[in-house]
């Protein structure tokens, strides 16, 4: 199954640029007001609305553990925590926000799981 998940935003200028410059999305299609990035297996939709959905968590994961430490520098400044082991869910993990407040988390799973998305 693939997918989409799809936000609407107050700052789809600034929303974009952030996804692109910070976190290292591309774009995979863009159409009049609405952009979908791509971050790996991941793809994030935003459209330009007059109000902007904020809820859940988008998470990112990474093979590694020193990756998600390169992101945290990246976002340091904004971080709600600094990476740590969650023993609970055997992860590696730290959570910061896009500029419209919509929750990030950036983990690597610290266990084996199957990468093949095929």
């Amino acid at each position: 199954m693939s997918g989409i998940i799809f936000f609407a935003s107050e700052k789809y200028n600034e929303i974009k640029e952030f996804y692109i410059n910070k976190i290292g999305a591309e774009i995979w299609v863009e159409q009049d007001d609405c952009v979908i990035l791509r971050h790996g297996n991941f793809l994030l939709g935003f459209c330009d609305r007059t109000c902007a959905e904020t809820s859940g968590t988008i998470t990112f994961f990474y093979q590694t553990n020193e990756e998600v430490d390169i992101m945290y520098e990246k976002f340091k400044d904004i971080a709600s925590s600094k990476p740590a082991l969650n023993e609970r869910y055997n992860i590696y993990n730290f959570f910061t926000h896009d500029p419209e407040g919509r929750s990030l988390e950036f983990q690597c799973f610290n266990h084996p799981i199957d990468m093949n998305f095929d």
